[in-house]
């Protein structure tokens, strides 16, 4: 049993919701139900609990936004199973979900491989770019002698050839994948910035706000200057 409930956490939460924030969640696409709580009063709760696996299934499960947001940040990665990550992208509602909390908890866990590859393959817009953010993870987080160079290299194919016809969050993923790629893996570098450079601009909606789409070769390029492709995460959680 986790040492606090989720009632608790909801509890704690309520009181922090800022209307202003909230409204600019909302223009982000993430639905009812959400409290307006900003990401560092979270990131102070997941210092305090660390890792919680049961705590964090019953916080995704209530379905309140912020507390979804949390339960990917206290998860315990490791003890997710299958089904767990199969439920929580079936329960996920927005791209923030899809994206970011989901693919966090797969790349970090033992079935990210598995179930990215599972994912890309889906006909539903939220499932499939979940896959190709948990594959953009996973090459900054695994050390490139246990990557398959050769499986990269026909998912940068893919992505050259289809993403134009894609939908606009798969389209968002699969340029993240490529700008991961490039940036965490030394020995396709080049080919993920020749890919970054076939596809050109990506065009996405981003609905009423101001985010706009990163140039794939734009961001390989920085990070060449910088000096640091290949230097891997340690997570991508935050």
């Amino acid at each position: 049993m986790p040492t606090v409930t989720a009632k608790e956490i909801l509890s704690e939460l309520k009181p922090l919701g800022n209307e202003g924030y909230k409204r600019i969640l909302l223009n982000h696409g993430i639905p009812e139900p959400l409290l307006g709580v900003k990401i560092e009063y979270l990131k102070k709760i997941q210092k305090r609990i660390k890792k919680d696996y049961q705590l964090a299934l019953e916080l995704y499960d209530t379905g309140v936004y912020e507390a979804m947001y949390l339960a990917g940040l206290i998860a315990d990665d490791m003890r997710m199973t299958k089904e767990d990550m199969q439920r929580w992208i079936n329960k996920a509602n927005c791209p923030s979900l899809h994206e970011y909390t989901v693919p966090w908890v797969a790349s970090e866990g033992k079935h990210g491989r598995e179930l990215a590859l599972k994912w890309i393959e889906s006909k539903e817009e939220g499932t499939a770019s979940s896959g190709w953010a948990t594959l953009g993870n996973l090459v900054a987080l695994t050390d490139d002698s246990s990557l398959d160079m050769t499986e990269l290299r026909n998912l940068l194919d893919r992505v050259q050839k289809t993403i134009h016809s894609q939908p606009d969050r798969v389209r968002h993923a699969m340029n993240g994948f490529i700008i991961a790629v490039g940036s965490y893996v030394k020995a396709l570098t080049g080919e993920a910035l020749q890919t970054a450079k076939k596809i050109g601009h990506v065009n996405v909606d981003m609905g009423g706000t101001a985010c706009r789409v990163p140039s794939a070769a734009d961001q390989i390029n920085k990070v060449m200057k910088r000096g640091s492709v290949g230097k891997k995460r340690r997570t991508v959680k935050c």
